[in-house]
């Protein structure tokens, strides 16, 4: 049975306060359908700042979703490291995890945009020491003991529900972030398929002395939409799907390695080229594919058909795959 993620960044370009709200309410109540009805995780992640009012806050809502649901976990890929004050974060996650039983992943980067540092003050340049100070006070953090930080002694409490800590991953592209999850001893999450960098850090964890493992995309992960119609459905609602497909095409740099990288310019192309994929159930179900991520609201997609393709993805495609 292949992983199922159901992804939400709850984007919704021009939205009011109403309509907004109502999008954020559908998906912890899309949420909820989904865990009861057998998918396994919920993905969703911050960018601060965005016209189009991207999901800032990616805690807040992962504790909507707990509070909605019993099952299902939440990954939040990722925070971006360096723009928290680490003793909050710790305690953000700790009560989390807390409240979930367990259920919380959380993916720390450092991120690709320098306007996010730039609206917290935070300088961009020294992004990987802040994110080297973040993870391992993070980490000193849930002992719940008495440490130095910053030249005075501190304490977080409550300890969190899982030991030693809440499962937290470093995620990035560069060997710098294969470096600092392998002297952590932390998994490590590429934000592509790369194998190169998986052995990389694999050679770095012998260098450390350290044990680690990597939670890795797949060479085809595509996110997908449910219809029973993909040329109507490209039709009508391609262009949220390219309003997405641009956001980040625009964010990415050259050396920024994603598994969700888009160069088209159309709707067309973007059909053609396959990281967005509008399929039929059989279509999903024959595509054989090792993990499953639907993402139902994307780039503002209206509530109604996103319900659709939610509904055709947990009551025809999952239990096809489970037979």
């Amino acid at each position: 049975m292949p992983v199922s993620v159901v992804r939400f960044n709850l984007v919704d370009p021009g939205a009011d306060a109403a309509s907004l709200g109502a999008r954020y309410r559908t998906a912890v109540e899309m949420a909820a359908y989904a865990d009861e009805h057998g998918v396994t995780t919920v993905q969703t992640e911050e960018h601060h700042g965005v016209d189009d009012n991207w999901l800032p806050s990616p805690f807040t809502f992962a504790g909507a979703v707990f509070g909605a649901t019993r099952s299902i976990a939440v990954t939040v890929s990722a925070v971006i490291g360096p723009l928290h004050d680490p003793l909050r974060l710790a305690e953000d996650i700790a009560v989390l995890d807390l409240l979930s039983g367990g259920r919380l992943v959380t993916v720390a980067g450092i991120g690709y945009r320098p306007e996010e540092y730039a609206l917290f003050d935070v300088d961009w340049k020294r992004r990987g020491r802040i994110q080297d100070e973040v993870l391992e006070t993070v980490l000193r953090a849930w002992t719940g003991e008495e440490f130095e930080y910053r030249g005075r002694t501190v304490r977080v409490t409550p300890r969190p529900f899982t030991d030693p800590h809440p499962l937290l991953l470093v995620g990035g592209s560069s060997k710098a972030a294969a470096r600092r999850a392998a002297r952590l001893g932390l998994p490590f999450f590429p934000s592509a398929h790369l194998p190169e960098l998986e052995a990389y850090y694999k050679e770095k964890l012998t260098e450390y002395g350290a044990e680690g493992w990597t939670m890795m995309p797949t060479a085809e992960t595509p996110l997908l939409h449910i219809a029973e119609d993909p040329d109507r459905a490209w039709a009508r609602y391609g262009e949220h799907f390219l309003h997405e497909a641009r956001t980040y095409a625009s964010w990415q740099s050259g050396d920024i390695r994603s598994a969700v990288r888009s160069a088209a310019t159309t709707v067309a192309e973007l059909r053609a080229e396959g990281v967005y994929r509008i399929l039929t159930p059989e279509q999903c179900v024959a595509a054989g594919l090792d993990n499953l991520v639907l993402h139902p609201l994307a780039g503002g997609m209206p509530l109604e058909e996103g319900w659709r393709s939610l509904r055709l993805f947990t009551e025809t495609v999952l239990p096809a795959l489970s037979a």
